[in-house]
């Protein structure tokens, strides 16, 4: 085998893995970016750019479905009155909203996302 035959192959080898890392569905790509540059107001190209890449670090530190259970979570203790207290009660739910809250941290720190 040629080396050039090689390098192709590590190549698409290489790209395959990458592409896997990051099985994030295009339209949760979009929906993150979106929150983000609206949680994270300034200019438009800039926070594209930071919110993207705080996506990409995020989406190559946790797989997919570990983030929707996360942001589920998340999401479902803002719930006012009963159900709301359900959830906030639960102390097995803790350890997943403080890992991703966590994780929003360091990938916001690391794009240089700071909160105004």
């Amino acid at each position: 085998m040629t080396l050039s035959r090689t390098l192709s192959m590590l190549c698409a080898l290489a790209a395959t893995a990458a592409a896997s890392a990051n099985d994030f569905p295009t339209v949760d790509r979009v929906l993150y970016v979106n929150e983000c540059m609206r949680s994270n107001p300034g200019p438009q190209f800039e926070m594209v750019n930071k919110c993207s890449c705080a996506l990409d670090r995020l989406a190559s530190e946790v797989k997919y479905d570990d983030y929707v259970s996360m942001t589920t979570i998340v999401n479902a203790v803002t719930i006012g009155g009963e159900r709301g207290g359900e959830l906030r009660d639960n102390e097995s739910l803790k350890p997943q909203i403080a890992r991703y809250r966590e994780l929003q941290a360091r990938v916001s720190k690391a794009c240089f996302i700071e909160k105004r």
